[in-house]
């Protein structure tokens, strides 16, 4: 069983909708531990606010996760869900991540330096990123992202964003360049949408169900 997590701020109906073309079995959408407890998979898909993410430790899901995590479940965090697998967002200070990460996310800054002319110029740096970019740098035994090309477009919407560290599988470049996707055993999160990135983001979520 797939539990697809609901903290009432998720894309969960793409998400769904894409497991079950993939042809998963039994997604179930939740907001049991226990259902996160003997879940053969977890995704966690979010958008929205970061504090919005306080429900989940409020139900009781932050500690099934880690639990679940600890024996070994394949988790996913897909946006908001990959920030929440960090110690928190600068978005929300008061509310705590699942720290599976270390570090917080940080939003964009308001400008960027560009070469332009010879000459390095702040620029302004529009926020959010939406739209469709490019992943760069994909680390070869990342299993999340199998069979996906250096160089691969996917689509973002997002204000905030992961820094890089020896745990990123891919970055992104974009007022810098920012964690993408990151990965260590069973843990893992994608800042972009895969239900929403074509070819792409469809074997991304292939790799995950076929874990």
């Amino acid at each position: 069983m797939i539990a697809v997590i609901d903290y009432k701020a998720g894309n969960l109906t793409s998400v769904v909708k894409a497991l079950k073309f993939l042809d998963a079995r039994d997604v179930v959408v939740t907001q049991s531990p226990e259902d996160v407890l003997r879940a053969d998979k977890i995704v966690l898909p979010g958008v929205g606010h970061f504090q919005s993410t306080q429900l989940l430790k409020d139900l009781g899901l932050t500690e099934a996760v880690r639990e679940a995590v600890a024996k070994g479940t394949p988790f996913l965090g897909i946006c908001v869900g990959l920030q929440w697998l960090y110690e928190g967002s600068t978005e929300a200070p008061e509310t705590d991540g699942l720290c599976a990460f270390s570090s917080q996310c940080e939003r964009f800054p308001a400008k960027e330096i560009k070469q332009i002319n010879g000459k390095e110029i702040a620029v302004e740096l529009k926020s959010p990123h939406v739209g469709w970019n490019s992943l760069e740098q994909i680390r070869p035994d990342s299993r999340l992202l199998r069979g996906v090309a250096d160089g691969a477009f996917v689509y973002f919407t997002h204000s905030w964003r992961a820094p890089v560290s020896h745990d990123t599988a891919a970055v992104t470049n974009y007022g810098g360049a920012f964690t993408a996707a990151v990965e260590r055993g069973n843990v893992m999160g994608v800042q972009f949408h895969p239900e929403k990135s074509a070819e792409v983001g469809l074997r991304v979520l292939q790799n995950f169900v076929e874990l």
